[in-house]
């Protein structure tokens, strides 16, 4: 409708004049009859006799013609964008990305909400089928990543790996996992998933070393440029290593599971207190009511509203979790149990020992965090054991539970443990990690041995160096300030730190000598930035460090890889072929590698 018709209106539908909103005249529509009649007399009045209303009118009409898209404009918009298209294909790459970054079903694009988003954002753009995602979108992505990793991992020297098996608890399939870490020529940490592969069949050592083997042959790495790989401590696994004859070290964090169920877990005051805990969280947990009234008596005594926390049999950690959250809502529990019954009661020493067994395990629970980060490397592992001995030796308490406690878990400690300043892998990672050095080797042998196989490791790499001329001595680095620990066993290992000073070195290698006798650098900054600073100054050392440090101290990146497995292979998605779920776990995992704004 014009809009002139704001100011006149007619009497009746078919009346041959209209009435000016403004002066009341009456003004002829033109014609004869209604098929004839038009809005030119009514405009010509307008602008005759009422200048600013018809200001107004020749407004509303330019908004309006603005707003009305052109034939030309309008044939532009219904025409579909070629899907051979840059734009086409954009929109398409975009589409697979957000189904294999985010976790979404490949029924998405099926999906009358996404159609329809779709088809908001950009009309001309026909959305593919689900089956095109399936078997060209997602591969052409995968295939061209994979391609890209190819060439990133055939100029890496070395590579620390990580090996797990996983079973699907909502369809039978097993998947072995195998993920690498390497440092690159700028002295960057890199981390690829390289596989989750379908694991058929019994897990024998001799399945698993076959596809290991596999797995390695189809990245081109050979079995010497393989540092390490870091697996769980069953026996099958290994085995398998043994027979690869590839090096490999037992996951640090599995091996402080075996310490803590060994030294603590295992006994039975703790076992029969611990079941007692269970319980009465599972109570509430299988109960609305019940947690209900816990809740307002929370809220009554002013507490923070918390649900208790249930142990996971496999995560140690969470039984300190379980302890900590009952032990906080002890006061709640007691008001709760004086008008309500629970299915098990805590005597006065169990709320004791939870007590004292919650204080053991936290400097553990500490450990396993540490070592847990994606950042942690071989070389977190002497240091961290030998601030665990020194936290378990220490008998800061009275109370002989807590120190029984204590003993037991440093005698698990000790025979987990034993082994661990012998093992080169640790002891040279270690030296070269410039926050430890030669700091935290609790016996002199040890200390001695790892040395001797440092210095092994560099007349290695200054026999593969091509000669150059050496670097000017560097100026002298001075002592760094010391970071706040901010933990138990943060303070022990400055603690340590501040005890040990630089040994005199034989002076076979003035490299190694110079570099040890420096102060080394804060316990959080990174290392690898080290590296980068000092690689011409101590170049075979550097070397070194790269191999070195290259080790993860734990399997945790394969579990990581499992959980974002879970999240894919789920309940209402549990018909995935293997292939099909690798080349997505692939694809989440490694993204960034080709990464396009």
């Amino acid at each position: 409708m014009s809009a002139v018709w704001n100011h006149f209106k007619l009497e009746t539908e078919g009346c041959p004049t209209a009435t000016c909103n403004i002066c009341k005249l009456s003004v002829s529509r033109g014609g004869k009859d209604r098929a004839a009649f038009n809005t030119t007399n009514l405009i010509r009045h307008l602008k005759n006799k009422h200048p600013a209303q018809y200001s107004e009118f020749t407004a509303a009409t330019q908004i309006k013609t603005w707003s009305q898209p052109t034939l030309e404009a309008m044939l532009k918009n219904k025409e579909k964008l070629p899907k051979d298209s840059d734009k086409a294909k954009n929109i398409t790459a975009k589409i697979a990305e957000f189904i294999a970054l985010d976790d979404q079903p490949l029924s998405v694009v099926s999906n009358v909400g996404f159609r329809r988003l779709m088809e908001h954002l950009e009309p001309r753009y026909e959305l593919p089928s689900r089956s095109y995602f399936t078997d060209t979108a997602l591969p052409s992505i995968h295939n061209k990543l994979r391609d890209h990793l190819l060439v990133m991992l055939s100029k890496v020297s070395a590579f620390g790996f990580t090996t797990d098996i996983w079973s699907s608890s909502v369809c039978p399939m097993s998947l072995i996992s195998f993920t690498a870490q390497w440092i690159d020529s700028s002295f960057n940490l890199q981390r690829a998933t390289l596989n989750a592969q379908h694991f058929r069949g019994s897990h024998t050592a001799e399945h698993v070393k076959q596809a290991i083997e596999e797995m390695l042959n189809s990245w081109g790495i050979e079995k010497e440029r393989v540092h390490v790989i870091v697996r769980d401590n069953a026996r099958n696994m290994k085995r398998a290593m043994e027979d690869l004859a590839v090096p490999s070290l037992g996951c640090v964090a599995h091996t402080l599971q075996l310490v803590v169920h060994e030294g603590l877990l295992s006994q039975r005051s703790v076992t029969d207190t611990m079941a007692n805990a269970r319980k009465i969280i599972g109570h509430f947990k299988h109960s609305p009511l019940a947690y209900s009234r816990l809740e307002d008596i929370q809220i009554s005594l002013k507490m923070t509203v918390k649900r208790l926390q249930q142990d996971v049999h496999v995560r140690w950690n969470s039984s300190l979790y379980m302890l900590q959250s009952i032990l906080e809502q002890k006061r709640a529990l007691s008001i709760y149990t004086a008008d309500h019954n629970l299915p098990a009661t805590l005597t006065s020493s169990q709320w004791t020992l939870m007590e004292n067994t919650a204080e053991v395990l936290v400097p553990l629970e500490e450990l396993t965090r540490e070592v847990s980060k994606e950042t942690a490397t071989a070389a977190d592992v002497i240091p961290a054991i030998s601030a665990l001995r020194r936290v378990l030796s220490r008998e800061q308490t009275t109370d002989q539970g807590v120190r029984t406690m204590k003993r037991t878990l440093l005698e698990a400690v000790e025979t987990r443990f034993a082994e661990v300043e012998k093992e080169t892998l640790y002891s040279i990672a270690t030296l070269v990690d410039p926050r430890y050095k030669d700091r935290y080797f609790t016996k002199s042998d040890h200390l001695r041995f790892a040395k001797d196989s440092l210095i092994q490791e560099v007349m290695k790499m200054e026999e593969n160096r091509v000669a150059s001329k050496e670097p000017e001595a560097a100026e002298p680095v001075s002592k760094a300030p010391r970071q706040g620990a901010g933990s138990s066993l943060g303070s022990i290992l400055d603690e340590i730190l501040e005890e040990r000073q630089p040994e005199a070195q034989s002076g076979h290698n003035v490299n190694l000598q110079g570099y040890l006798s420096e102060q080394t650098i804060p316990r959080k900054s990174n290392p690898l930035d080290y590296w980068k600073t000092h690689a011409t100054q101590f170049p075979s050392l550097a070397a070194v460090a790269t191999k070195f440090l290259c080790a993860p101290c734990t399997s945790v990146d394969s579990e990581r890889l499992f959980s974002a497995v879970s999240n894919i292979l789920d309940e209402n998605r549990n018909r995935l072929s293997p292939d099909k779920l690798e080349m997505l776990i692939f694809l989440k995992k490694n993204m960034h590698f080709i990464w396009e704004p």
